[in-house]
């Protein structure tokens, strides 16, 4: 339970500190999304007939727009400002767990050590995301070639699911590498190394918290879609409003539990100094 549920105790017990960080990320991830897209797929789905276009089903799911030019850069924008935003909210959660104090004192500086792996990772992470996007649509895309409207949903739920838990597995695996480059200063390939080793009582359960939270983004948006336009922005930032700083804050939770290392924010023993 720690592990799939110990970064939401922690945002709530420190919202005013974790979530400020949060807005911009998640203003930029929900114009990421292409809205029509997703609505054309969605209405698609439920018409009776699952065949889908590969380009219309690869808009709906990536987070690089290609509608427009300016889709194309709010996305541009997006990946910086996750980025930048993601390195604030390891530095302050790493710094308040490790020695207990909500300060500002020391982050900038853990922040110009940290921006260059971050922002690797980020560029990995949507690396992955869009291979998966690309391989659903292509696949999802072959089936509708199928005749049988019955056979042809089942087949594109089966893949839906074999090719996200590909994806899935894969951001576990990686999952820790950050922190352990944070905490440990180990240089990449030796981070990644340990931080694997470390994964290996977790995987699963970090596989079914990242399940859970896609699941429910998906069904939210996908739900959405039928009511008035106006309201998928909206919707989409408040749930990446608060996914964004659950995926980050649960790297250091997680990284802190599997490492076995004291967390002072929680037995606060520098009160005792």
């Amino acid at each position: 339970m720690q592990v799939m549920f110990g970064n939401w105790k922690y945002i709530f017990k420190n919202f005013w500190y974790i979530m400020p960080f949060a807005v911009l990320p998640a203003l930029f991830l929900a114009l990421s999304l292409d809205y029509r897209a997703i609505s054309a797929f969605m209405h698609t789905l439920v018409s009776g007939d699952p065949r889908v276009r590969f380009d219309m089903m690869f808009r709906a799911l990536s987070l690089i727009r290609i509608d427009s030019v300016l889709g194309g850069i709010y996305s541009g924008l997006g990946v910086v400002i996750v980025a930048l935003f993601a390195t604030f909210i390891f530095a302050l959660a790493e710094k308040h767990m490790r020695i207990g104090k909500r300060t500002l004192g020391g982050v900038f500086t853990q922040f110009g050590n940290l921006i260059g792996p971050v922002f690797f990772v980020t560029l990995f992470y949507l690396l992955m995301y869009e291979v998966w996007a690309v391989v659903l649509s292509a696949v999802c895309f072959s089936i509708s070639a199928v005749n049988s409207a019955t056979l042809c949903y089942l087949l594109v739920l089966l893949a839906f699911v074999v090719i996200s838990a590909v994806l899935l597995f894969l951001a576990a695996t990686f999952y820790l590498w950050i922190p352990c480059m944070q905490i440990t200063c180990f240089k990449p390939y030796h981070a990644f190394v340990y931080s694997y080793r470390l994964m290996a009582g977790v995987r699963g359960k970090l596989m079914a918290a990242f399940a859970l939270s896609f699941a429910v983004f998906c069904a939210v948006v996908g739900a959405s879609v039928f009511l008035p336009e106006y309201v998928l922005l909206p919707v989409a930032f408040l749930l990446f409003l608060f996914l964004f700083p659950g995926f980050c804050v649960r790297m250091e939770t997680v990284y802190f539990k599997t490492d076995k290392l004291d967390r002072e924010d929680l037995i606060r023993s520098y009160r005792e100094l």
